[in-house]
């Protein structure tokens, strides 16, 4: 298997003679995939898009009826936004911890090149900046790192004068009042979170429950299907629930390899995330997806994936609970790596209660996928078994080359959407009105 990786990694800028885009259509996207059969070969596919960033005046492509301009740009790796009550956003500039363990070997280094390589694990600035639009003219005039000496910080919420952050390992708040430009105390340590020495899936997503006494916590898995040892996922693979009021951190729901974006549904309250699934199994496997989360469901990880189909490797690990897991509901596309999730709660004649999510793009299969934000369209608060809208593309240039990744979204109280996009460093503005 050694061997396989390197050969991967010397392989996987030599296939540039395959189409770049994957087609988008219904087999991997909507309530009911058409599912592929799982494929096995002597090497894994790994294709990931070179990082080459946006020159400047360029821009990725809005759909007809939006229009896109820069935000902000200049940042180190904007991986995660959060508006605050006041209108100013918030930026976690953040990537792979220095000191995360799982990257031994030779396996290890093809890992980390191609993280590089696709524009990941160059160190993470470790900090939260602060961007304010005073005279709202869609472009922040304010640029103010708000924290800094982090670890890998990614999740933030805000509530009644506190700013809570999810460092890698450590939910964190702090006092802070809005408008100002520092916080007004030193950090709180309120509980440690999963960080075992692999921390495969690094980030940790914050959203408070209503009623403000707990956050929910998405923990992604330490690993593919839990080859690293199924010990080594204890309180991974879920979204835990931290109860401010008791001080106690447990499981909510798990089976869900890595939740990251997670939003409320704005008609019915419900909790959705949007999960990265699992490499490995062919170009069409395994879809990421859409689902609402219900307290103490199981979602299928490692063993199920798109409910009742079993991984043969999984079971080939000695691994199976015998939990039958919750159906999801929407397929995202295999590979698309949908981290990003908000929803458009602004009138819209097509999004109205969409899900708006960023695809930050394929690495495991032979055409790309991703690399765009999408809007799902939903319906007495269900998604509506259609494809997608595109909002946002052009994030690959004509080569295959990733000119940008998109990763946070924030639905922003005036109806435009904040994009936090890691390899171009720009939080870019998608807002209604006529494309130029």
């Amino acid at each position: 298997m050694r061997l396989f990786w390197v050969v991967a990694v010397l392989c996987m800028t030599a296939c540039g003679h395959a189409p770049i885009h994957a087609p988008v259509d219904a087999v991997e996207y909507g309530a009911i995939p058409e599912l592929a059969d799982p494929e096995s070969s002597l090497l894994p596919t790994a294709r990931i898009a070179r990082a080459v960033g946006f020159k400047p005046g360029e821009a990725p492509s809005p759909a007809l009826g939006w229009t896109i301009n820069r935000f902000a740009e200049g940042l180190t790796h904007p991986r995660w936004l959060l508006e605050l009550p006041n209108g100013d956003l918030l930026v976690a500039e953040s990537d792979t911890p220095q000191n995360s363990g799982g990257f031994d070997g030779i396996k290890g280094f093809a890992a980390k090149w191609m993280m590089r390589f696709g524009g990941s694990n160059r160190g993470s600035a470790d900090r939260i900046r602060l961007l304010r639009d005073a005279d709202r003219d869609g472009i922040a005039e304010r640029s103010i790192y708000l924290l800094e000496d982090l670890h890998s910080p990614f999740g933030m919420a805000y509530r009644e004068g506190y700013l809570y952050v999810a460092n890698t390992d450590a939910l964190l708040r702090f006092p802070y009042d809005l408008g100002e430009d520092s916080v007004a105390g030193p950090a709180e340590h309120l509980t440690d979170l999963p960080a075992l020495p692999y921390n495969h899936h690094w980030t940790k997503s914050l959203l408070f429950e209503p009623g403000g006494q707990s956050l929910w916590i998405g923990v992604g898995s330490n690993s593919n299907i839990a080859e690293n040892g199924i010990e080594n996922e204890k309180m991974r693979a879920a979204i835990l629930r931290f109860d401010l009021e008791i001080g106690e951190l447990g499981v909510y729901a798990n089976g869900l390899r890595n939740p990251v974006g997670m939003a409320l549904h704005p008609e019915t309250g419900g909790l959705w995330t949007v999960v990265n699934e699992r490499d490995e199994l062919g170009d069409q496997l395994v879809p990421d997806y859409l689902t609402e989360v219900i307290e103490n469901e199981f979602y299928g990880w490692p063993v199920w994936y798109m409910g009742g189909n079993k991984d043969e490797r999984v079971l080939a690990l000695g691994i199976d609970n015998g939990m039958r897991p919750r159906d999801p509901d929407y397929a995202l596309g295999a590979h698309t790596a949908s981290l990003g999730l908000d929803f458009y709660d602004s009138p819209h004649p097509r999004l109205d209660n969409a899900a708006i999510i960023g695809q930050r793009g394929s690495w495991n299969r032979s055409q790309y996928a991703g690399y765009k934000v999408i809007a799902v369209e939903f319906e007495g608060g269900r998604p509506k078994d259609a494809l997608p809208i595109t909002l946002l593309d052009g994030f690959l240039n004509e080569t295959g080359q990733a000119r940008g990744r998109p990763v946070g979204i924030q639905v922003m109280q005036d109806g435009s959407i904040m994009i936090a996009d890691d390899v171009g460093g720009i939080v870019w503005r998608l807002a209604p009105g006529q494309n130029p």
